[in-house]
């Protein structure tokens, strides 16, 4: 089980143009947000990358990228970043391992279904791969908004 303070798991793996990328590569000057997302192309998931997308700006500002993961293909992953004018990576976790990894795959209850799936989550990692904060079954209404104050306090703004 990951925990803050510890440093996460760094990754390689293949983004939405299927260059290989690691995450060390992706980190801003400051940091890292990695969040993990079910789906391409479904509602909650575009909602959140979409916040993710109108933030950017704001989160480079403090020094940090953002990458989604999920373990749609590369495909896929274009096909949402056109549609929805996405302005970050998104990384292919077809085998599960990084997902595997952060601990994000485990069983969930849909509509009284039980199956294994992503759970959403986030992390936010600084420039060193450090874990500041754990995001767990992430609601997806004011995440992005959470996620910039708690940068605001780290970097003391």
């Amino acid at each position: 089980m990951l925990e803050v303070g510890k440093k996460a798991p760094n990754f390689t793996s293949i983004n939405q143009n299927g260059e290989k990328v690691k995450l060390a590569d992706l980190t801003g000057k400051n940091g890292i947000v990695v969040y993990f997302y079910p789906r391409d192309m479904t509602p909650g998931c575009t909602t959140e990358a979409c916040d993710f997308r109108d933030n950017f700006a704001r989160l480079k500002k403090f020094g940090f990228n953002v990458v989604g993961i999920s373990k749609d293909n590369p495909k896929s992953h274009t096909k949402f970043i056109e549609k929805q004018e996405l302005n970050f990576d998104l990384i292919s976790d077809e085998s599960g391992e990084i997902c595997e990894a952060y601990g994000v795959w485990r069983e969930k209850v849909f509509m009284g279904r039980k199956g294994m799936g992503i759970v959403r989550s986030s992390f936010l990692l600084d420039s060193s791969l450090k874990i500041k904060k754990i995001y767990d079954s992430v609601k997806v209404k004011g995440h992005v908004e959470e996620i910039i104050k708690d940068i605001q306090e780290i970097q003391g703004k």
